[in-house]
């Protein structure tokens, strides 16, 4: 049953019978075959079938949420037995909004030197989709904004707040600043995240805030390829303070604190509210708990 419950979450996370055999590792046909057998044990049609995959019955969705607890549970149960027989491992994924990528080393180092059989992937996504990622069981854990867009029923520890510079290159014209306005920042050419970033909708609404509104002509959701930008000494662009260390002092760039207001968010790290948390998932919210601490 549990095996036939992964096809039939792999099926609703992909929406695609092709790719969600290719991620179970089986073919085509076992896939639709296991997903039938899952029907006919459950006396109900879980899928609409035509030449390809046209979404699930409402009895499919109904199942869909009771297969992630119980693959969930199943999953929470195999890394606990494995932490029993042999310590933590195991791979855990991890996304991050782009903004917050400067900081992972901070999280990973003293957790890998403490758990050296566990390996961690960390992925870039928007703050949408690593809630989606947790909730499909396709993320382990997340690191994005705690206080700005609801997150559901998760578990979460804060880890940093995030404070705004407006980064522009040597010689530009607010270069030489101790600080400036979001007033001042909004009559630059700014080169910006994309609108589907949650750190672009603070931006903008910091920038409505103030009665100013921008169309930025270069956007990104890469914060390499803003920065890029910015070196031309073009565009100037408005960043977390954590980015901008990483890009100022002896990288070039000029990093300066923007006021009137002073913004400020938290960020920090989430996972699925489960009682008992996986122990490699415990572990690394311990971990994220000393780092906030320092």
């Amino acid at each position: 049953m549990i095996d036939k419950l992964e096809m039939f979450l792999a099926l609703a996370n992909t929406r695609h019978f092709g790719r969600a055999a290719e991620a179970c590792g089986v073919t085509q046909p076992t896939l639709s075959s296991a997903i039938r057998q899952l029907e006919d044990q459950l006396g109900l049609q879980l899928v609409f079938r035509g030449s390809r995959f046209q979404g699930l019955t409402p009895e499919g969705q109904r199942v869909l949420d009771w297969a992630r607890r119980i693959v969930g549970d199943m999953r929470a149960m195999k890394d606990e037995m494995r932490a029993v027989r042999s310590g933590l491992s195991g791979n855990l994924r991890i996304g991050v909004i782009p903004t917050a990528l400067p900081m992972v080393a901070d999280l990973s180092a003293p957790f890998l030197a403490r758990h050296p059989n566990v390996r961690i992937s960390w992925l870039s996504r928007t703050s949408a989709e690593i809630l989606a990622g947790i909730e499909r069981l396709e993320l382990d854990a997340g690191i994005t904004y705690l206080d700005n867009e609801p997150l559901g029923r998760v578990t979460q520890v804060a880890l940093y707040t995030e404070f705004y510079r407006f980064l522009c290159a040597p010689g530009t014209v607010l270069a030489g600043r101790a600080q400036v306005t979001w007033s001042e920042v909004a009559e630059q050419p700014l080169c910006l995240l994309t609108g589907d970033m949650q750190n672009r909708r603070i931006v903008n609404q910091l920038l409505a805030d103030v009665g100013a509104t921008v169309q930025a002509p270069v956007e990104s959701n890469s914060t390499i390829a803003l920065v890029a930008h910015v070196r031309t000494g073009l565009w100037g662009s408005i960043v977390p303070t954590k980015l901008a260390q990483m890009f100022t002092g002896g990288a070039g760039l000029v990093a300066i604190p923007i006021v009137e207001p002073e913004a400020e968010h938290s960020v920090g790290l989430i996972a699925a509210a489960r009682d008992p948390q996986t122990p490699v998932i415990a572990a690394l919210l311990d971990e994220a708990g000393r780092l906030a601490r320092r």
